[in-house]
């Protein structure tokens, strides 16, 4: 293992203290510091809304605090869940008595310690809805959508509904909202190398140096198939062809890209990416509106890189470019 760090039990909380030294418009809060709120603390009468999952995959997800976005984010350790206790010390602190939603990826883990803390704060008062963001096209088939992944498409829903709630609307209407975006919006990733889990020490699978893994999660989990490196053009025209046909898009429409680096991946090899996927939307007479490029939502230092695309409406669309603040993204 070649990492920079200390002791790898001491991964996350030092890195934790990093970037809350380096962006001083979060803290760290909770019992061992394992919940990011914003340092000005929740927006009396605004919904606020939290998320929470685990280390290893920057920005998302304690990366989107900030104005706009998210209030709050529970923290788990590299590819692990928050705690229950961590959830609901996020949600407290996100709650400016107007309700909290919590909006986070479709894990196992994560449902159980979110479900759990919503039970425990109903019970207190504290009006709570939930919104799973399950975006990955790979992980499981159409008619079993409620079984997928979330991954990068979780950005788009992060700004969508951030926008929303900063905008005054109640609870009900976050929520519904956050519905809405997160069933615009598919993915799909491919890997080409695996990543160390810093407490493990050792690669998170093996792949041959001649060979990719097409829809892999981005904790490592199985893909649709692995086999041989192919071009960046054929990966983008794949990768599209699984992603756009559920969207069912028609000539005219608004899309928002995202060309999504896995951690890895240089920004130059994600231009090649966005290349030729804006090549295939234009022959179809699709217009991308909000084009991201970068490192999004990453699974440590794994090489490759996904592709997620929400198609817009007039709502969404202005969600999109509504102001918001981050360290890891701005839109003015």
């Amino acid at each position: 293992m070649k990492k920079i760090l200390n002791n790898p039990q001491h991964y996350v909380d030092e890195m934790l203290d990093g970037l809350c030294l380096a962006h001083p418009q979060l803290q760290r809060q909770g019992d061992d510091g394992r919940v990011i709120v914003r340092s000005r603390g929740a927006v009396p009468g605004k919904v606020g809304i939290v998320t929470g999952g685990g280390s290893g995959h920057l920005p998302v997800f304690l990366g989107y605090v900030g104005e706009g976005l998210l209030d709050a984010c529970a923290v788990g350790n590299v590819f692990a869940g928050p705690r229950m206790d961590d959830c609901m010390a996020a949600m407290r602190a996100a709650d400016g008595g107007a309700g909290v939603l919590q909006l986070y990826g479709n894990y196992g883990g994560d449902r159980m310690n979110f479900d759990m803390a919503a039970e425990m704060l109903e019970l207190e008062g504290m009006p709570v809805a939930s919104v799973r963001v399950a975006d990955d096209v790979a992980s499981a088939p159409a008619e079993q959508r409620e079984k997928r992944r979330g991954v990068a498409g979780l950005v788009f829903v992060y700004k969508a509904a951030g926008a929303k709630a900063a905008a005054g609307a109640s609870l009900v209407e976050v929520a519904t909202l956050a519905r809405k975006a997160a069933d615009a919006v598919r993915s799909i990733g491919v890997a080409l190398t695996p990543c160390v889990v810093p407490e493990s020490g050792k690669a998170s699978f093996e792949i041959a140096d001649s060979e990719l893994e097409f829809g892999m999660g981005i904790h490592g989990e199985p893909g649709i198939w692995r086999g041989p490196l192919k071009s960046a053009d054929a990966l983008a025209d794949e990768m599209l062809d699984h992603v756009l046909p559920e969207l069912q898009l028609a000539h005219g429409d608004r899309v928002a890209l995202l060309v999504n680096s896995l951690g890895a991946t240089p920004l130059e090899e994600l231009y090649i990416l966005y290349r030729r996927a804006r090549q295939v939307l234009d022959e179809h007479g699709i217009v991308i509106t909000h084009p991201l490029v970068g490192r999004y939502a990453t699974s440590m230092e794994m090489a490759g890189a996904s592709l997620s695309v929400m198609k817009l409406d007039e709502e969404l669309a202005g969600l999109l470019a509504a102001p918001a603040d981050c360290p890891f993204w701005s839109v003015r």
